[in-house]
Protein backbone atom coordinates (compact mmCIF):
# COMPACT_ATOMS: atom_id res chain seq x y z
CA UNK A 1 0.00 0.00 0.00
CA UNK A 2 2.63 2.68 0.68
CA UNK A 3 4.55 1.60 -2.77
CA UNK A 4 1.47 2.45 -4.47
CA UNK A 5 0.80 5.73 -2.65
CA UNK A 6 4.36 6.28 -3.18
CA UNK A 7 4.21 5.91 -6.89
CA UNK A 8 0.73 7.85 -6.85
CA UNK A 9 2.32 11.04 -5.38
CA UNK A 10 5.45 10.41 -7.78
CA UNK A 11 3.41 10.50 -10.66
CA UNK A 12 1.58 13.46 -10.00
CA UNK A 13 4.01 15.22 -8.68
CA UNK A 14 5.75 15.19 -12.31
CA UNK A 15 2.81 15.58 -13.82
CA UNK A 16 2.71 19.10 -12.03
CA UNK A 17 6.37 19.70 -13.37
CA UNK A 18 4.75 18.90 -17.00
CA UNK A 19 1.80 20.79 -16.37
CA UNK A 20 3.68 23.59 -15.13
CA UNK A 21 6.02 23.42 -18.24
CA UNK A 22 3.02 23.22 -20.82
CA UNK A 23 0.53 25.10 -19.81
CA UNK A 24 1.97 28.40 -22.01
CA UNK A 25 2.22 26.53 -24.53
CA UNK A 26 -0.57 24.70 -24.57
CA UNK A 27 -1.81 28.98 -25.01
CA UNK A 28 -0.01 29.73 -27.43
CA UNK A 29 0.02 26.58 -29.64
CA UNK A 30 -3.72 26.56 -29.60
CA UNK A 31 -4.30 29.90 -30.43
CA UNK A 32 -1.54 31.09 -32.64
CA UNK A 33 0.16 27.90 -34.36
CA UNK A 34 3.27 28.78 -33.39
CA UNK A 35 5.83 25.71 -32.62
CA UNK A 36 7.85 27.66 -30.00
CA UNK A 37 10.85 25.78 -29.64
CA UNK A 38 12.11 28.45 -27.77
CA UNK A 39 9.73 27.89 -24.92
CA UNK A 40 12.15 25.86 -22.48
CA UNK A 41 14.31 28.75 -22.94
CA UNK A 42 11.86 31.12 -21.40
CA UNK A 43 11.50 28.60 -18.55
CA UNK A 44 15.11 29.04 -18.46
CA UNK A 45 15.00 32.93 -18.10
CA UNK A 46 12.76 32.53 -15.33
CA UNK A 47 15.01 30.08 -13.51
CA UNK A 48 17.98 32.83 -14.15
CA UNK A 49 15.74 35.33 -12.39
CA UNK A 50 15.24 33.45 -9.59
CA UNK A 51 18.99 33.28 -9.23
CA UNK A 52 19.75 36.95 -9.69
CA UNK A 53 17.27 37.57 -7.41
CA UNK A 54 18.70 35.67 -4.69
CA UNK A 55 22.31 37.12 -5.16
CA UNK A 56 20.28 40.43 -4.06
CA UNK A 57 18.17 39.60 -1.32
CA UNK A 58 19.50 36.77 0.78
CA UNK A 59 16.59 35.63 2.80
CA UNK A 60 15.86 32.51 0.56
CA UNK A 61 11.83 32.73 1.60
CA UNK A 62 11.78 36.08 0.07
CA UNK A 63 14.12 35.62 -2.92
CA UNK A 64 11.45 33.00 -4.23
CA UNK A 65 8.19 35.37 -3.45
CA UNK A 66 9.89 38.04 -5.48
CA UNK A 67 10.88 35.82 -8.19
CA UNK A 68 7.63 34.35 -9.07
CA UNK A 69 5.69 37.54 -10.14
CA UNK A 70 9.43 38.73 -11.59
CA UNK A 71 9.87 35.52 -13.11
CA UNK A 72 6.06 36.08 -14.76
CA UNK A 73 7.13 39.65 -15.86
CA UNK A 74 10.83 38.43 -17.66
CA UNK A 75 9.43 35.43 -19.52
CA UNK A 76 6.32 37.16 -21.05
CA UNK A 77 8.90 40.13 -22.00
CA UNK A 78 10.76 37.82 -23.64
CA UNK A 79 8.12 36.08 -25.52
CA UNK A 80 6.51 39.73 -26.10
CA UNK A 81 9.86 40.96 -27.46
CA UNK A 82 10.00 37.51 -30.07
CA UNK A 83 6.30 37.48 -31.51
CA UNK A 84 6.66 41.57 -32.24
CA UNK A 85 9.85 41.01 -34.18
CA UNK A 86 10.19 37.82 -35.38
CA UNK A 87 6.53 35.81 -34.88
CA UNK A 88 4.42 38.22 -36.20
CA UNK A 89 5.38 37.96 -39.83
CA UNK A 90 5.27 33.87 -39.78
CA UNK A 91 1.64 33.22 -38.78
CA UNK A 92 0.65 30.81 -41.20
CA UNK A 93 3.77 29.17 -41.77
CA UNK A 94 4.54 26.71 -38.10
CA UNK A 95 7.25 25.04 -39.63
CA UNK A 96 9.39 28.59 -40.09
CA UNK A 97 8.39 28.98 -36.97
CA UNK A 98 9.77 25.95 -35.79
CA UNK A 99 13.02 26.69 -37.33
CA UNK A 100 13.42 30.47 -36.13
CA UNK A 101 12.18 29.91 -32.50
CA UNK A 102 14.92 26.92 -32.47
CA UNK A 103 17.78 29.42 -33.72
CA UNK A 104 16.28 32.16 -30.85
CA UNK A 105 16.74 28.93 -28.27
CA UNK A 106 20.42 28.16 -29.48
CA UNK A 107 20.98 32.18 -28.80
CA UNK A 108 19.51 32.47 -25.67
CA UNK A 109 21.69 29.43 -24.64
CA UNK A 110 24.75 30.84 -25.54
CA UNK A 111 23.69 34.45 -24.08
CA UNK A 112 22.85 32.43 -20.78
CA UNK A 113 26.40 31.13 -21.32
CA UNK A 114 28.20 34.26 -21.89
CA UNK A 115 26.37 36.09 -19.02
CA UNK A 116 26.60 33.76 -15.73
CA UNK A 117 28.92 30.74 -17.41
CA UNK A 118 28.36 27.01 -18.83
CA UNK A 119 28.34 25.60 -15.64
CA UNK A 120 25.30 24.75 -13.50
CA UNK A 121 24.14 26.87 -10.43
CA UNK A 122 21.89 26.40 -7.23
CA UNK A 123 19.17 28.73 -5.51
CA UNK A 124 18.69 27.67 -2.16
CA UNK A 125 15.00 26.90 -0.96
CA UNK A 126 13.87 28.19 1.81
CA UNK A 127 13.51 27.33 5.12
CA UNK A 128 9.69 26.32 5.29
CA UNK A 129 9.94 24.58 1.64
CA UNK A 130 12.93 21.87 3.02
CA UNK A 131 12.01 18.80 4.52
CA UNK A 132 9.45 16.42 4.81
CA UNK A 133 5.47 16.41 5.49
CA UNK A 134 4.35 12.96 6.93
CA UNK A 135 0.70 11.86 5.06
CA UNK A 136 -0.39 8.49 5.34
CA UNK A 137 2.64 7.52 6.64
CA UNK A 138 4.65 8.56 3.34
CA UNK A 139 7.35 11.48 3.92
CA UNK A 140 5.77 13.79 0.80
CA UNK A 141 9.18 16.77 0.28
CA UNK A 142 7.33 20.32 0.60
CA UNK A 143 9.07 21.66 -2.61
CA UNK A 144 7.39 19.13 -4.65
CA UNK A 145 3.90 19.41 -2.59
CA UNK A 146 4.89 23.21 -3.19
CA UNK A 147 4.78 22.65 -7.23
CA UNK A 148 2.25 20.92 -7.18
CA UNK A 149 -0.19 23.67 -5.57
CA UNK A 150 1.68 25.85 -7.62
CA UNK A 151 0.57 24.23 -11.02
CA UNK A 152 -3.26 24.13 -9.29
CA UNK A 153 -3.21 27.81 -8.65
CA UNK A 154 -1.65 28.81 -12.34
CA UNK A 155 -4.24 26.41 -13.74
CA UNK A 156 -7.50 28.41 -11.49
CA UNK A 157 -5.52 31.73 -12.36
CA UNK A 158 -5.84 31.04 -16.22
CA UNK A 159 -9.44 29.50 -16.08
CA UNK A 160 -10.10 32.54 -14.75
CA UNK A 161 -8.48 34.68 -17.17
CA UNK A 162 -10.10 32.68 -20.17
CA UNK A 163 -13.78 32.37 -18.79
CA UNK A 164 -14.23 36.08 -16.61
CA UNK A 165 -12.16 38.90 -18.53
CA UNK A 166 -12.70 40.66 -21.69
CA UNK A 167 -8.84 39.30 -22.80
CA UNK A 168 -10.08 35.54 -22.32
CA UNK A 169 -13.43 36.21 -24.28
CA UNK A 170 -11.18 37.70 -27.02
CA UNK A 171 -8.73 34.71 -26.68
CA UNK A 172 -11.42 31.75 -26.80
CA UNK A 173 -13.28 33.85 -29.63
CA UNK A 174 -9.62 34.10 -31.65
CA UNK A 175 -9.03 30.25 -31.48
CA UNK A 176 -12.43 29.55 -32.73
CA UNK A 177 -12.64 31.09 -35.82
CA UNK A 178 -10.21 34.05 -36.21
CA UNK A 179 -11.71 35.36 -38.65
CA UNK A 180 -14.83 35.96 -37.92
CA UNK A 181 -13.28 37.44 -34.60
CA UNK A 182 -11.77 40.30 -36.61
CA UNK A 183 -15.26 40.97 -38.57
CA UNK A 184 -16.77 40.98 -34.83
CA UNK A 185 -14.55 43.65 -34.21
CA UNK A 186 -11.45 41.84 -31.97
CA UNK A 187 -8.39 43.14 -32.94
CA UNK A 188 -6.65 39.42 -33.31
CA UNK A 189 -3.04 41.17 -33.52
CA UNK A 190 -3.34 42.74 -29.61
CA UNK A 191 -4.80 39.19 -28.65
CA UNK A 192 -2.01 37.38 -30.01
CA UNK A 193 0.28 39.70 -28.54
CA UNK A 194 -1.39 39.75 -24.78
CA UNK A 195 -1.49 35.53 -25.42
CA UNK A 196 2.03 35.31 -26.30
CA UNK A 197 2.91 37.42 -23.13
CA UNK A 198 0.30 35.68 -21.02
CA UNK A 199 1.67 31.83 -22.18
CA UNK A 200 6.31 33.21 -21.50
CA UNK A 201 4.95 34.70 -18.53
CA UNK A 202 3.51 31.17 -17.21
CA UNK A 203 6.62 29.35 -19.39
CA UNK A 204 9.18 31.88 -16.53
CA UNK A 205 6.99 31.13 -13.36
CA UNK A 206 7.65 26.99 -14.44
CA UNK A 207 11.22 27.99 -14.31
CA UNK A 208 11.36 29.33 -10.90
CA UNK A 209 9.73 26.65 -9.65
CA UNK A 210 11.94 24.19 -11.73
CA UNK A 211 14.91 25.98 -9.43
CA UNK A 212 13.18 23.99 -6.40
CA UNK A 213 14.27 20.45 -8.40
CA UNK A 214 17.68 21.01 -8.54
CA UNK A 215 20.67 22.69 -10.19
CA UNK A 216 20.25 25.10 -12.91
CA UNK A 217 21.99 25.71 -16.43
CA UNK A 218 21.82 27.03 -19.55
CA UNK A 219 20.30 23.72 -21.06
CA UNK A 220 17.70 23.69 -18.75
CA UNK A 221 14.83 24.44 -20.69
CA UNK A 222 16.31 21.63 -23.56
CA UNK A 223 14.88 19.01 -20.65
CA UNK A 224 11.60 19.67 -20.89
CA UNK A 225 10.36 21.21 -24.36
CA UNK A 226 9.38 17.96 -25.95
CA UNK A 227 7.49 16.65 -23.12
CA UNK A 228 5.57 19.85 -23.35
CA UNK A 229 4.82 19.49 -26.61
CA UNK A 230 3.93 16.10 -25.83
CA UNK A 231 1.52 16.97 -23.12
CA UNK A 232 -0.16 19.87 -25.84
CA UNK A 233 -0.35 17.22 -28.40
CA UNK A 234 -1.85 14.73 -26.51
CA UNK A 235 -4.37 16.74 -24.53
CA UNK A 236 -5.87 18.62 -27.58
CA UNK A 237 -4.52 21.91 -29.44
CA UNK A 238 -4.97 24.47 -27.11
CA UNK A 239 -7.50 23.09 -24.57
CA UNK A 240 -6.61 23.60 -20.81
CA UNK A 241 -8.64 20.55 -19.45
CA UNK A 242 -6.76 18.88 -22.52
CA UNK A 243 -3.56 19.61 -21.07
CA UNK A 244 -4.54 18.91 -17.38
CA UNK A 245 -5.47 15.43 -17.95
CA UNK A 246 -2.23 14.50 -20.34
CA UNK A 247 0.02 16.27 -17.79
CA UNK A 248 -1.19 14.32 -14.96
CA UNK A 249 -1.80 11.10 -17.12
CA UNK A 250 1.56 11.35 -18.71
CA UNK A 251 3.46 11.66 -15.14
CA UNK A 252 1.05 8.33 -13.53
CA UNK A 253 2.16 6.34 -16.59
CA UNK A 254 6.06 7.65 -16.08
CA UNK A 255 6.29 6.78 -12.96
CA UNK A 256 4.29 3.61 -13.05
CA UNK A 257 7.45 2.82 -15.11
CA UNK A 258 10.10 4.02 -13.14
CA UNK A 259 8.90 2.01 -10.70
CA UNK A 260 9.30 -1.38 -12.76
CA UNK A 261 12.21 -0.29 -15.29
CA UNK A 262 14.72 3.00 -15.41
CA UNK A 263 14.22 5.95 -15.68
CA UNK A 264 15.10 5.86 -19.51
CA UNK A 265 13.26 2.95 -20.50
CA UNK A 266 10.54 4.55 -18.74
CA UNK A 267 10.77 7.61 -20.71
CA UNK A 268 10.99 5.69 -24.04
CA UNK A 269 7.68 3.66 -22.66
CA UNK A 270 5.94 6.53 -22.85
CA UNK A 271 7.07 7.45 -26.14
CA UNK A 272 5.02 4.63 -27.49
CA UNK A 273 2.42 4.82 -25.55
CA UNK A 274 1.86 8.48 -26.52
CA UNK A 275 2.47 7.01 -30.49
CA UNK A 276 -0.09 5.22 -30.06
CA UNK A 277 -2.61 6.71 -27.97
CA UNK A 278 -1.95 9.29 -31.21
CA UNK A 279 -2.70 6.68 -33.65
CA UNK A 280 -6.38 6.18 -32.11
CA UNK A 281 -6.91 9.81 -31.52
CA UNK A 282 -4.81 12.18 -33.54
CA UNK A 283 -7.04 15.45 -32.08
CA UNK A 284 -6.03 14.40 -28.71
CA UNK A 285 -7.83 13.86 -25.34
CA UNK A 286 -10.20 17.37 -26.26
CA UNK A 287 -10.99 18.62 -29.70
CA UNK A 288 -11.24 22.05 -29.64
CA UNK A 289 -14.89 23.70 -31.21
CA UNK A 290 -14.81 25.67 -33.78
CA UNK A 291 -17.33 27.46 -35.81
CA UNK A 292 -15.13 27.13 -39.36
CA UNK A 293 -16.78 25.17 -42.00
CA UNK A 294 -13.71 23.65 -42.95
Amino acid sequence: MDALLSQLFAGLSLGSVLLLAALGLALTFGQMGVINMAHGELMMAGAYTAFVVQQVVADAGVSLLVSLPLGFLVGGLLGLLLEVTLLSRMYRRPLDTLLVTFGVALVLQQLARDVFGAPNVDVRAPAWLQGAVPVLGLDLPRTRLFILALAVLAVVALALVLRLTPLGRRIRATVQHRDLAETSGVSTRATDRLTFFLGSGIAGVAGVALTLLGSIGPTLGTAYVVDAFLVVVVGGIGQLKGAVIAAFGLGLIQATFEYSTTASLAKVLVFVVVVAFLQLRPQGLVAVRTRSLA
